[in-house]
């Protein structure tokens, strides 16, 4: 069973799309900002991980550029969700090295299909 991680300051959001993941059939861990998923990723990688852009401590451009500069984990596919929904805020998301970009608001199946998507393409 594939782990994604989601990273959002906003427990409500995180909470949301837990769920989305969890009926989906996936295991969810979370992290509240970039600082503590950085911590988690280290000590236990996730299949894939789910960031927002605006948090404390790290924002979202800054772990998925750590995420994809480093040997041991730029295999994980990263999905930004964020309400920065600008093209240009996609297009610099895409040149930090993210996977997929993903407006907020959202509708369900568009998360769940592109989680589903990128989990199949690394397997």
């Amino acid at each position: 069973m594939s782990t994604v991680l989601i990273v959002d300051d906003s427990s409500t959001l995180r909470e949301m799309i837990a769920g989305l993941l969890l009926k989906a059939g996936l295991t969810v861990v979370e992290a509240k900002d970039g600082a503590e998923a950085q911590t988690m990723i280290q000590g236990s990688p996730p299949d894939l991980v789910v960031l927002d852009i605006v948090m404390p401590h790290m924002n979202g451009y800054e772990l998925c550029r750590w995420i994809k500069s480093s040997k041991n984990t730029s295999n994980i596919p990263v999905v930004i969700c964020s309400s920065k929904g600008e093209e240009f805020d996609r297009y610099w998301g895409m040149k930090q090295g993210a996977d997929a970009y993903i407006a907020k608001p959202f509708r369900p199946s568009d998360m769940i299909e592109t989680v589903k998507q990128l989990l199949r393409a690394s397997a």
